[in-house]
Parts: structure tokens; C-alpha cells; sequence
């Protein structure tokens, strides 16, 4: 009963309330100490670097996600009330739809205002590229392909791993996402931060992958081509360096019959639909309903298992 109730309340907070204060939210705690330690390993040699790196990020998943759960079981010791609303809490602290759309949405309305340069400095909060020279369509694309990415990123994986090891394996699987986005890149990071970019990859494999499924199914729901989105997402997945990203993105490419593309690096889906501010409402649309979709499976199945073991 104590799961079914955190996730309804995690979801309730995160759709009515966002995120909580930056001094308190545990993500913003996390980077600050990733940000203090990775210093120890930039400019040293390679092999120094990587296995600073792999020490680095089994250090904080063992502090935050140990922290969790100590927190959780002295609450729990003490009032079931205050165990579950914490539990909430951290829970709703490893995922973000609100905060999501939110800045989704602001860079639609810097583009319909034609603020080109106020939508590619919004845009940089959820991307990683450089975004100063962008197009208003590739503006578009890569906002899409966030809200696409980060479908799977933000909710799908850390529900998926609240299911199978609680408000613990959620925070786990959040620090290794946030180290990977932090310092899991190519550059000065790039050995420090393979570790825990490859630790990441091994974590989203599957739900990257029940993401893109969620997507086909919102689309066949809201009345789009669930047939091309599913044959896209298997057909051009492999495009992007990431072997999961490409999953979700492809899948929306081929929804919303459009081309998605990260100059460069590669282009997903046919171009027969232009890239337009309306275009991410389309992908904003079809992210709600893919993500209340899987929150209702997860909901169903602690259903199940709670009537199975009473």
C-alpha cells in the first residue's frame, strides 16, 4: 500500500507543485558534491581519470542512495503518515514532467514571439550542444528531442527502478543519470565520466526502450501514425551515438512525421511535416500521455501485487 500511495502523491506533487527550492531539492545537493569531487580527477592522465571517475560515481550513488534509505527508515519507525509523504518526496525528486514542460513551452513562446536568441538560451538548459547558432527548426528538433529523451530520462527510469528496489533504487539510478549528464561526455570529462556514461547505457537499455513503446502507444491513442512511429524507432534507433537515446527520439520523429536532427551527427525520420513551434506541442502531447500511460501500468501492478500477497 505504502508504493501505490508514493506514487500517487510523487506524480500529484511534481504535476501541481514542480520542483521544490533549489537549497532542498536532493538533485541540486547531488551536483554540488559531483561538482566538488570531479575536480580531483580533470587534468590528471587517463587511466587516473578513469578509475577516479569509476570511484567518483560509486561514492555518491552509495552516499544518496544510502541517505535515502536511512532517512526512509527512521520515518517509518516513527509514523507511516511520515514515511510515505517523505518517501514522495525523494521519489518525486528523481523525476520531472512539470519542470519539463515548462521550459518546453517557454521556448515555443520565445520562437511564436520571434525572440530567436532568448529560445536558443532556454534551449541550452535541456541540451547539451551549443545552441547559439541554431535555426528556429533546429531549434524545434532539439527541444522535441529532449522532450522525447527525456520521457524515458526523467520519469520511465526512475519509476521503472522505484517498481523493482523502491525510493532507493530510483535516487541510485538518479545519480548515475545526473553524473552521466554532468560529466559523461566527450571533452575534458571524457574518461572521468565513462564510467558512469556506460553505467548509465546499461540502466536505460530497457527503459529506453519501454519508452519508445509508451510513445507508439500515445500516439496510436491521440490518433497519430503508431504503425510509422514504431517503424521508425526500430529502423533508425542506431542513428545517435547513444545506443538508447535513439529509441524514444526516433519513435516521436516518426509520430509526429517530421525530421529530427542534431547537425553532424544524425538525422531520424522523413522531413514530410515541417519543424514548427506547434510541433512541440504535438511531442508535449504525446510525452503527458505516454507518461500517464506508464504511471497507470505501475500503478496496476502494485495493484496486483498487493491484492496477491494480502
Amino acid at each position: 500500500m505504502d508504493i501505490l500511495i508514493m506514487l500517487s502523491l510523487a506524480l500529484t506533487v511534481d504535476l501541481v507543485l514542480g520542483e521544490p527550492p533549489r537549497p532542498v531539492h536532493p538533485v541540486v545537493w547531488l551536483g554540488k558534491a559531483a561538482s566538488f569531487l570531479e575536480r580531483g580527477g580533470v587534468g590528471q592522465p587517463r587511466s587516473v581519470q578513469f578509475v577516479y571517475g569509476i570511484g567518483m560515481s560509486l561514492f555518491l550513488v552509495g552516499l544518496f542512495t544510502a541517505a535515502a534509505y536511512f532517512i526512509l527508515f527512521y520515518f517509518k519507525s516513527l509514523s507511516f503518515v511520515a514515511y510515505v509523504i517523505i518517501g514522495a518526496v525523494l521519489l518525486k525528486s528523481t523525476f520531472s514532467l512539470k519542470e519539463l514542460r515548462r521550459v518546453a513551452l517557454r521556448v515555443k513562446g520565445f520562437l511564436l514571439a520571434e525572440k530567436l536568441d532568448e529560445a536558443r538560451r532556454e534551449l541550452h538548459s535541456l541540451v547539451s550542444r551549443d545552441t547559439r547558432s541554431l535555426s528556429p527548426s533546429l531549434v524545434v528538433s532539439a527541444t522535441v528531442e529532449s522532450v522525447a529523451e527525456n520521457s524515458g530520462d526523467s520519469f520511465v527510469a526512475p519509476l521503472f527502478y522505484f517498481l523493482l528496489f523502491g525510493v532507493p533504487g530510483a535516487i541510485a539510478y538518479r545519480v548515475v543519470n545526473t553524473l552521466d549528464a554532468m560529466v559523461g561526455y566527450h571533452g575534458k570529462y571524457e574518461y572521468l565520466g565513462k564510467f558512469a556514461s556506460r553505467l548509465d547505457d546499461v540502466l536505460n537499455f530497457i527503459p529506453a526502450r519501454l519508452t519508445a513503446l509508451l510513445l507508439v502507444f500515445a500516439s496510436f491513442l491521440s490518433g497519430r501514425g503508431a504503425r510509422v512511429a514504431w517503424q521508425v524507432a526500430l529502423s533508425e534507433h542506431a542513428k545517435t551515438e547513444s545506443p538508447n537515446a535513439g529509441w524514444p527520439m526516433a519513435a516521436v520523429a516518426g509520430a509526429l512525421n517530421v525530421q529530427l536532427e542534431k547537425v553532424g551527427h544524425y538525422k531520424l525520420g522523413r522531413a514530410d511535416t515541417p519543424l514548427t513551434p506547434a510541433t512541440i506541442d504535438a511531442a508535449l502531447k504525446l510525452m503527458l500521455i505516454s507518461m500517464l500511460s506508464w504511471w497507470l501500468i505501475c500503478f496496476i501492478k502494485e495493484v496486483i501485487r498487493f491484492a496477491v500477497t494480502s
